[in-house]
């Protein structure tokens, strides 16, 4: 039995590619039972080999968090009994439970200490440290900075795009010495401004930055960086476009309805509809797939099509490199922010994602105060900024199957 994680991986993607050769050597006329019964057998030790694969990186994964963090909360327990600093007990409760932890009075202690940083006590006097490693970080959170275009302006001015749909636009068949028909083309425009996201300040005790065995300023940087990356991804997916971004779900159109009772399910011939509600002139770009939030995937890896093949197809490393999984030959990307299958939802999209453009003006920056509003109570504070927009420039480029109402 494999003993290590990296012989767990070799193992999984071994049986993905025999997955895909099985479906491969056998077309829908030659699948019979004993093949879906091999494919069941095959997905079902997949799976086995997922769980243990998570289970062991949760367990790496959550031995170093513990034990950095245990190293953090220590010295911060130390700092406030040994110096009777209010600040470094608040600081250690805020690690060991969350913003949750904190009460309301305790909460309005810290908004009073930060509302102190102004311009006469030295306020204007910040240091920020700007990477384009905070940029790449965010990338994981969501999934929608993997799939979008992504693009860097230096500064946050509004930003509007042309458009011109000539899809349904065509030329004549006109006879000899006849006039040509005039038929200009419409063009519009798609904004792409920039707001402002925060990740909500944390002041830290001096102390522990300087006697702390850890890092704790890349520990504060990561845990920032994981809060801008959840809210901005939820606006790049849901946001209304009125003062925010506008999300890729609200930009999307309707490409199909569930039929009736399909309220938490989907079946093949949907799938089949909402694909080719997308033009095949986007289609063929190479850029197509699917984003739903990981419970709808589960929902479709269940589906066969008409010839009662799985429509789902495991991804595996192999030697031309990685291949993700795909759902009727269609990467998919999960984003945990797209709704879940429930009555009404829009609860999967399919099209060229790279449509939806997201826009960074420069690079998120945190921040480090060291100013007299927190140095007189021996505190260093910590936040990050970043301002960024969203929207879909083509709105016929991405199309989302909504869910039964009944």
């Amino acid at each position: 039995m494999p003993t290590s994680i990296q012989e767990l991986r070799e193992r999984r993607s071994e049986r993905a590619q025999g997955l895909h050769a099985l479906l491969e050597k056998n077309p829908g006329d030659k699948w019979a039972a004993e093949l879906q019964a091999k494919y069941d057998e095959g997905m079902a030790e997949i799976d086995a080999l997922d769980g243990e694969i998570n289970r062991h990186q949760k367990l790496l994964d959550a031995m170093a968090l513990e034990a950095e963090t245990q190293v953090v909360i220590t010295a911060a327990d130390r700092h406030a009994r040994d110096a009777k600093s209010p600040a470094s007990a608040l600081f250690a409760k805020w690690l060991r439970g969350g913003d949750g932890a904190l009460s309301a009075e305790e909460w309005a202690g810290i908004r009073n200490t930060m509302s102190t940083g102004t311009g006469s006590e030295g306020g204007y006097s910040v240091q920020s440290d700007v990477a384009q490693t905070i940029i790449d970080a965010l990338k994981a959170f969501g999934g929608m900075r993997e799939a979008a275009t992504v693009i860097q302006t230096e500064m946050g001015n509004p930003l509007s795009f042309p458009t011109s749909d000539g899809t349904s636009e065509t030329g004549e068949l006109i006879a000899e010495n006849t006039t040509a028909t005039a038929a200009d083309p419409t063009f519009g425009t798609v904004s792409l401004n920039a707001y402002k996201f925060s990740s909500k300040i944390v002041a830290v005790p001096f102390e522990l930055l300087q006697d702390s065995q850890v890092d704790i300023e890349s520990f504060i940087n990561n845990r920032l960086v994981e809060r801008i990356g959840r809210i901005t991804n939820s606006y790049f997916t849901t946001g209304t476009g009125s003062s925010q971004p506008r999300g890729i779900v609200t930009g999307a159109g309707a490409g199909k309805t569930g039929t009736t009772g399909q309220t938490t399910t989907v079946i093949f011939d949907d799938l089949v509809d909402l694909v080719h509600a997308v033009d095949p002139a986007y289609r063929l770009s190479g850029n197509c797939r699917f984003m739903m939030n990981d419970s709808s995937l589960k929902v479709i890896r269940k589906l066969k099509d008409s010839q009662n093949r799985p429509v789902f197809l495991p991804g595996y490393d192999g030697l031309g490199g990685p291949m993700a999984d795909s759902v009727l030959g269609y990467g998919v990307t999960i984003n945990q922010n797209v709704a879940t299958m429930a009555a009404s939802a829009k609860s999967i999209l399919f099209g060229d994602m790279a449509k939806y453009y997201i826009r960074d003006v420069m690079q998120a920056s945190l921040f480090r105060f060291t100013d007299s509003a927190y140095a007189k109570l021996g505190q260093v504070g910590f936040l990050m900024w970043a301002r960024s927009g969203g929207n879909l420039l083509d709105t016929n480029a991405v199309k989302y199957y909504q869910n039964s109402a009944t």
